[in-house]
């Protein structure tokens, strides 16, 4: 296998708000949390960073404060994703230069193609963009799952450097590191799913709850490539209520709630997003609570 961009746990940055503007001074707070919380990588303007409520000035302005704040420290990758191809590769190209390791495009919703679609799409920005490519595959969000024989394509070219795999379908999954053969890692998109990936040949996850609970994210990582298996199956189970209490609405609406919580950031988000709802609350604090972290 190519040496992977990174090991471990990268975490979903979410994008603090502060009376409808971007909140850099918290946003570089956050930074500073996950580097110290042992993060391995830091995706800035994913999916949960709100990124489609967003200017691309602000887009930009996120990634560079991201990369300020980063120091180098860890590898900043940035989300270019977009339903069209030709925004992608603008979006990708206005950040060159800027210092991010990679992008992380998401596949094609709505207007969510063919398969032969799809492979069109992931070449057209390979061949028109210089950062590399971390496939994301979220069939829950998209209702587009990419195929093996597609994924088997794109790694012959050489030009890929991730697969971030959201599906459940456990043996689909398989199916997919059989056609990547080792050409690309793969990384879990679900937090819920990191032991099981991991057993499969996963190289980490990349995380919406490390943005609580950065720590606690590195560290079942780090236990399951130190050996200890038990270790890490222990974690994932001790933190499954979380996951579950940070999905229990559309995200990023709880795992703000909790940040807020915590004193983190603030709770805002933009429309059509809205606050968590009493019951999602209830739900976000009881896991909190019981884990200890309020």
């Amino acid at each position: 296998m190519h040496m992977p961009l990174f090991r471990g746990s990268a975490v979903a940055l979410v994008t603090p708000f502060s009376q409808g503007q971007v909140d850099i001074k918290a946003l570089r707070r956050l930074v500073q949390a996950q580097v110290e919380g042992g993060t391995a990588a830091i995706i800035a303007c994913g999916t949960t960073g709100e990124p489609s409520t967003m200017t691309p000035d602000e887009r930009e302005m996120v990634v560079e404060e991201t990369l300020r704040a980063a120091q180098g420290r860890v590898p900043v990758i940035c989300g270019t994703g977009s339903n069209d191809t030709h925004s992608v590769i603008q979006t990708a190209n206005r950040y060159r230069g800027l210092g991010c390791a990679a992008q992380l495009v998401v596949t094609p919703y709505y207007n969510k193609t063919t398969q032969e679609g799809l492979y069109a799409h992931f070449m057209a920005i390979a061949e028109q963009t210089e950062l590399p490519i971390i496939i994301y595959n979220v069939p829950g969000r998209t209702a587009m799952d990419i195929s093996p024989q597609v994924l088997s394509r794109l790694a012959a070219t050489g030009r890929f450097a991730g697969l971030k795999e959201s599906a459940y379908d456990v043996p689909g999954i398989m199916e997919k590191l059989s056609a990547i053969d080792g050409r690309f890692p793969l990384y879990s998109g679900n937090d819920d799913m990191v032991y099981p990936l991991l057993a499969l040949g996963a190289q980490g996850v990349i995380s919406v709850v490390a943005n609580v609970l950065p720590k606690a994210m590195s560290a079942m990582t780090e236990r399951y490539f130190a050996g200890d298996t038990a270790g890490a199956l222990e974690d994932q189970l001790r933190l499954l209520p979380l996951v579950r209490a940070l999905f229990c609405e559309v995200n990023p609406i709880p795992v703000k709630y909790a940040m807020g919580l915590l004193g983190l950031c603030s709770d805002e988000l933009r429309l059509p997003l809205v606050r968590a709802s009493e019951a999602a609350q209830g739900r976000v604090r009881g896991a909190l609570e019981a884990l200890g972290a309020l």
